[in-house]
């Protein structure tokens, strides 16, 4: 979702909203209100879009992280070389 192209979008869609129930109904108020309260559902609605999007691209990096782990090949311990414990970048994660 491209959010400039999301929000000339959405002024359209509010502006195409609130011609038409102005036409229904007559009352600018009543127009006003309504195309407000359309504004919130539609930013609601974008929000939620963009949440659905990310979930969906972490399950996928989890789900290639596990198939990666689970494809790489068993290692044996004997084959490691010794590393002194100050050449790692973090000592204090160990």
């Amino acid at each position: 979702m491209y959010a400039p192209r999301v929000f000339v979008s959405m002024i359209g869609a509010l502006a195409v909203f609130a011609v038409a129930t102005y036409v229904l109904n007559g009352s600018l108020t009543t127009t006003l209100i309504q195309t407000a309260i359309c504004a919130v559902l539609l930013q609601i609605g974008y929000f939620g879009g963009v949440l659905f999007l990310v979930w969906k691209e972490a399950r996928a990096r989890n789900a290639t992280k596990g198939m990666s782990a689970a494809m790489a090949p068993a290692r044996d311990d004997k084959d490691k070389i010794p590393v002194h414990p100050f050449n790692n970048s973090e000592p204090f994660n160990q």
